[in-house]
């Protein structure tokens, strides 16, 4: 029985972080999991950051409020639920991610958690499991499904390459030179199709 396990910022909706540093003016915060492998040390950057900034949850939640999915993402996912189940595994937060998977048609998310303290200012985050997209992927396997995975990250690759087949998405070149031998796509009905026929 097939699964397929899709990522979420950079394949289906736009990256939050990127999204807010323009909206905020703060462009040391357009660095992504594209940019840096190490994802403990990413989030431990952008919290600094918006410290010293005295940014909150609130003030990143207004501007995921103005953010659509990608144009086709909808009625990709809604074409790949449709033959099969989706689970999309993010990084991203509850906090984060709760309007953009309204807009998606409410799929499957698994994802993480922020701490935030009373004055709305991000106190830490919570991982739901180490390396959740890795670990995600292992533990439907143990329990009898062939996963098919996609996405565009560092933190991406783990999951495609222990996966039955596996692709990259609008991934970087830099990501794509180092790993020829996954497949890479741009177009979402070419994704489609891919994971249609590894089926």
């Amino acid at each position: 029985m097939n699964i397929v396990c899709l990522d979420v910022e950079g394949v289906l909706v736009p990256e939050i972080w990127i999204a807010f540093a323009e909206a905020s003016g703060i462009p040391e915060l357009r660095r992504t999991t594209r940019d840096e492998p190490d994802y403990d040390k990413l989030m431990r950057w952008r919290l600094g950051i918006l410290k010293e900034h005295g940014l909150g949850l609130r003030e990143i939640q207004k501007v995921i409020s103005t953010i659509d999915p990608l144009p086709g993402a909808r009625e990709f996912l809604d074409a790949l639920r449709a033959r099969t189940q989706v689970i999309l595994i993010s990084d991203t937060f509850e906090q984060f991610a709760g309007p953009l998977m309204e807009k998606l048609g409410r799929p499957t998310l698994f994802c993480n958690t922020l701490d935030v303290a009373p004055d709305g200012s991000i106190a830490g985050y919570r991982l739901r499991v180490e390396k959740s997209k890795l670990a995600t992927v292992r533990a439907l396997q143990s329990i009898g499904f062939d996963t098919i995975a996609s996405g565009d990250s560092f933190n991406d690759l783990a999951m495609i390459e222990a996966s039955k087949a596996g692709f990259l998405f609008r991934s970087t070149e830099a990501i794509k030179a180092a790993h020829p031998e996954l497949p890479a796509y741009e177009e979402y009905d070419d994704l489609l199709a891919a994971i249609t026929a590894a089926f």
